[in-house]
């Protein structure tokens, strides 16, 4: 049978090791995608540490694909041969309980699928995908491109149109890396006034240059207060992964202010009657679903939204994960197939 390349984890917490699978073929529901680029998402740590209990290994991680759909299963139907396609997170459905739009991050037993956690993702050059789970990928974004907007891109986008916030509303963006430097430019894009909030003043050049009105040098000021100067902000989203830092910018929000938290803390401290006195809340927000995926793309590409990005060949893996979970990538690490 032919053969693919795919970088695995063996067991929880086991090394990356590339190894040569049969090319699989699509069931029922399904399509095969031979993919182009993955990026590397640090959620993708959820399958290298062994987090989630009962994954089955080993297990080929990746949540964030592009390719083409290169074979198709029985029932399904709207794909061809050839469509540029994209999965993301959210993994589909079995359809066991409903269309399961709504559900949580990690799903029911029965009904949510994920990525990279309950059935191979994309560290590999083919992988199936439930049709549920597979987005259409407009021409004129690259596959690099394309590749990180399937998680980080959609999770700040689809959390700040959901924010409550309208053009024209003050918002900010807490944290300008991986997923901040997206976040700067959507709610720009969505015509809000926007504040980057990051630490050192050396940021502001960036900053700006992703499109903010205003930033906040969190080492130099107290954020909370310098949001208020300004007004206070509709919606504060935070990509942060410090549960003090996110505590610290609450006081920042305006009358109805909501805090998006996409940033995954174990803990949080609320100051409760703050939060009563002003209709002030905090949201969480995972990802989204195909839709979601395909609503982020085509708005990205309408706006010119770019992720910033670090390329590796397949071949290393190891070493492409190592670099996003170590912080220091600027900004996204993204797999081609090509080497």
């Amino acid at each position: 049978m032919p053969k693919m390349r795919v970088a695995q984890v063996p067991f929880a917490k086991g090394p990356f090791e590339l190894v040569e699978r049969d090319i699989p073929e699509p069931g029922a529901g399904q399509v095969r995608i031979k993919i182009e680029a993955c990026g590397v998402c640090h959620s993708d740590s959820y399958t290298k540490e062994g987090l989630v209990p009962g994954m089955a290994y080993p297990r080929v991680p990746g949540h964030e694909v592009i390719g083409v759909v290169d074979a198709i299963g029985p029932e399904v139907h709207g794909w061809k041969e050839g469509d540029r396609s994209g999965v993301g997170w959210h993994g589909g459905n079995c359809g066991y309980c409903g269309p399961c739009r709504h559900g949580d991050a990690f799903g029911c037993a029965t009904s949510t699928l994920i990525t990279g956690i309950t059935h191979d993702g994309g560290y590999g050059e083919y992988m199936i995908a439930p049709i549920s789970s597979v987005a259409h990928v407009p021409d004129g974004l690259s596959a690099i491109e394309a590749g990180p907007l399937m998680c980080a891109g959609i999770t700040t986008f689809n959390a700040l149109r959901n924010s409550g916030a309208r053009a024209g509303d003050l918002v900010a963006v807490h944290g300008i890396g991986g997923l901040g430097h997206l976040g700067v430019q959507y709610a720009r894009k969505l015509g809000f006034e926007t504040v980057a909030v990051a630490r050192g003043a050396d940021k502001a050049p960036l900053a700006h240059e992703l499109g903010a009105h205003h930033y906040i040098d969190s080492q130099a000021e107290d954020p909370a207060a310098a949001l208020q100067k300004l007004g206070g902000a509709k919606a504060i989203l935070a990509t942060v992964t410090s549960g003090e830092a996110m505590g610290q910018i609450q006081g920042g929000l305006g009358l109805n202010g909501t805090l998006m938290v996409i940033g995954a803390v174990p803990s949080l401290n609320a100051d409760t009657l703050f939060l009563l006195r002003g209709r002030r809340s905090i949201k969480g927000w995972y990802s989204g679903v195909a839709s979601d995926s395909e609503d982020t793309l085509a708005f990205s590409k309408l706006n010119s939204v770019k992720s910033m990005n670090e390329v590796y060949p397949l071949s290393r893996a190891a070493e492409a994960y190592d670099r996003m979970i170590s912080g220091q990538a600027r900004f996204r690490v993204v797999l081609t197939m090509e080497g």
